[in-house]
C-alpha cells in the first residue's frame, strides 16, 4: 500500500473465553459442546418470569486465576449489572455483565515479536454471560436459534488501544490462548467458539496522539482470521485517508473466503446500555485470604519456567519454546528431570520419540508418568553408551511401554545391548568392507567423508550393538592401513 509508512495503526482487541465449568454462570445447565440444538436449557436459561438465578463459584475462581496470571489488580468487592440491549439470542433481553465494575483491573500479557519482547497492557478483565447462537444456514427463510450457549460464563479481556500490527495481534491472541490452556480455564478451542475475538482497528499519521475513528470487527474465530482482518483492515483505512475519504465508525464482519471485511451496521460514538446492578444477584466480597488462596494454587507459568529452563538446564530457545507450548508436555518434563540430570536428553526424548509415540498411539502423557523411572533408566542407559539412541527409542522404548519392565532386562533379553569388543565389532567391519570395495577405494583416495556410511553400515550389521565411537576408530585404522 503506497505511503502505508506514514501512518500508524493502532489495534485494541477484545477476547471472549468460555470458561470450562460444567455449568453455566447462573444455573446449572450444562455447558459442554456438541449437544443437540436447545437440550442445555432450563426456566433461568429461557429467562422465564419468577426465577432466580445464582452465581458459579467456580467461574469466579477461574476468572481470578486468569487476573492473577497476568498480573491484575482483584477487586475486592464486586456485583453484576444489567446491560439493556436486543439480542435475539438471549430470551431475558439483558446481558448478566461486570462491564462496568471488572473483576480484574489491569494487568498484562508478554508476546516476544521479531522486534524483541513487547508488553500489551490490559484494561481489564471482566466475567459476564455468553448469548446463544443465531445460525442462517439451515433454513432459507428463517434464522434458527440455539440456546445451548447461552447463559455460559465467559472472561471478557481488553486490552488498550497498545498494539500496532496484525502480527503483534495475532502474538498476543496466540499467547492468551495458550494462557487459557495451561491454567485450565478455557480449551480455547476457537474452531468450537470457547475463544473469539473482536479487534478495534484505527489508523493515524505517525507522531500523532489522538485516536482516530475506529471500526470494530467481531467475532473473528481463528487466529489466521484475525491477523488477515487486521491487516485489511489497516489497508483500507490508510486508503480512506490517502484518497481524501470519510471513516465511517461502524461495526464489520470478516468473510474467510477472500480475505475481506464487510460492514454490518454504522455505530454512534457511544451506546446507552442503561447498566444497573442486577437486583437477582447478591454482591460478592473476595476476602484477600481467598485471593492468596488461588494465587497459592497456580501452576508455574511459561516465563518463568523458560527462564529457570534456560539458566539451570542449558536447554536451547528452541527447546524451551517447545517444552513450554503444552502444559502436560511441561509437567511430564518437570516430572521427568526431578529424577535425572540429563536434561538436554530429556528434552530431545520429548521432542522426538516420546511425541512420536503419542502420536502414533493416539495416547497422552497421563499415562505415560507411571513409566518415568523406566524411562530414567533407559536415559541413563543411552548416555553410559550401553544401549544405543536408535535401538533405544526404535526397540527398548516401544517394548517397554507394551510389557513395563526395567529397560536393563529388556535390553540383555533381546540381546539388544552395544557392545564394545573390539573383536566383535571388528568381526562387523570386515564384513562391511568387504561388501562395499569400491567405497573403500574411494575413501583411500581422500574421500573422507565416507567413514559416516561404513559407520552407519556397521550399525545396521550389527543392529545398533557396535559402539559407534569404537565403530569409528577401528575403521580409521582399518582404512589408512
Amino acid at each position: 500500500m503506497a505511503n502505508s509508512d506514514k501512518y500508524e495503526a493502532v489495534i485494541g482487541l477484545e477476547i471472549h473465553a468460555q470458561l470450562s465449568t460444567n455449568s453455566k454462570l447462573f444455573c446449572g445447565d450444562a455447558t459442554s459442546f456438541g449437544a443437540a440444538p436447545n437440550t442445555h436449557v432450563s426456566p433461568i436459561t429461557l429467562g422465564h418470569p419468577g426465577t432466580l438465578p445464582k452465581t458459579n463459584a467456580k467461574a469466579i475462581e477461574y476468572a481470578i486465576k486468569m487476573g492473577l496470571a497476568c498480573g491484575c489488580t482483584i477487586a475486592e468487592d464486586n456485583y453484576f449489572a444489567r446491560k439493556n440491549y436486543f439480542y435475539p439470542d438471549l430470551p431475558k433481553g439483558y446481558q448478566t455483565s461486570q462491564h462496568t465494575t471488572p473483576i480484574c483491573i489491569g494487568g498484562q500479557v508478554t508476546i516476544k515479536s521479531s522486534d524483541g519482547e513487547k508488553t500489551i497492557q490490559l484494561n481489564r478483565i471482566h466475567l459476564e454471560e455468553d448469548a446463544g447462537k443465531s445460525i442462517h444456514d439451515i433454513s432459507p427463510t428463517d434464522t434458527l436459534i440455539d440456546l445451548n450457549r447461552a447463559g455460559t460464563p465467559l472472561i471478557e479481556m481488553v486490552t488498550e488501544p497498545c498494539i500496532h500490527s496484525a502480527e503483534d495481534a495475532f502474538l498476543y491472541v496466540t499467547e492468551v490462548r495458550k494462557l487459557v490452556r495451561w491454567l485450565g480455564v478455557c480449551d480455547g478451542n476457537m474452531e468450537e467458539g470457547s475463544l473469539r475475538c473482536d479487534a478495534n482497528v484505527s489508523v493515524r499519521l505517525k507522531g500523532e496522539t489522538t485516536l482516530g475513528t475506529k471500526v470494530e470487527v467481531k467475532n473473528l474465530n481463528s487466529i489466521r482470521n484475525i491477523k488477515k482482518a487486521i491487516e485489511f483492515e489497516i489497508d483500507r483505512l490508510i486508503q480512506l485517508k490517502e484518497t481524501g475519504g470519510t471513516i465511517i465508525q461502524q461495526t464489520r464482519s470478516f468473510d474467510a473466503s477472500n480475505d475481506t471485511t464487510f460492514s454490518i451496521r454504522d455505530k454512534e460514538d457511544a451506546n446507552d446500555y442503561r447498566y444497573f446492578p442486577c437486583p437477582d444477584l447478591a454482591p460478592f466480597h473476595l476476602t484477600a485470604a481467598y485471593i492468596k488462596s488461588i494465587q497459592d494454587q497456580l501452576p508455574a507459568l511459561p516465563a518463568a519456567l523458560k527462564k529457570e529452563w534456560k539458566v539451570t538446564y542449558g536447554l536451547s530457545e528452541y527447546d524451551i519454546e517447545q517444552l513450554c507450548e503444552h502444559k502436560e508436555e511441561a509437567d511430564f518434563y518437570i516430572a521427568w528431570t526431578l529424577q535425572t540430570q540429563h536434561y538436554k536428553a530429556a528434552a530431545n526424548w520429548i521432542l522426538g520419540p516420546i511425541r512420536e509415540y503419542l502420536n502414533e498411539t493416539n495416547t497422552n502423557y497421563a499415562g505415560l508418568h507411571t513409566a518415568i523411572p523406566y524411562l530414567v533408566e533407559l536415559l541413563e542407559l543411552v548416555e553410559k553408551g550401553v544401549l544405543s539412541f536408535s535401538v533405544a527409542t526404535s526397540k527398548v522404548f516401544k517394548g517397554i511401554m507394551v510389557n513395563p519392565q526395567s529397560p536393563t532386562k529388556f535390553a540383555q533379553d533381546h540381546n539388544l545391548l552395544q557392545t564394545n569388543s573390539a573383536d566383535e565389532i571388528t568381526t562387523w567391519i570386515d564384513e562391511v568392507l568387504a561388501a562395499h570395495p569400491d567405497k573403500v577405494a574411494e575413501y583411500k583416495k581422500g574421500k573422507k567423508g565416507l567413514i559416516g556410511l561404513f559407520v552407519g553400515e556397521v550399525k545396521k550389521k550389527s543392529q545398533g550393538k557396535a559402539d559407534p565411537k569404537i565403530a569409528t576408530q577401528l575403521l580409521e585404522e582399518k582404512l589408512s592401513s
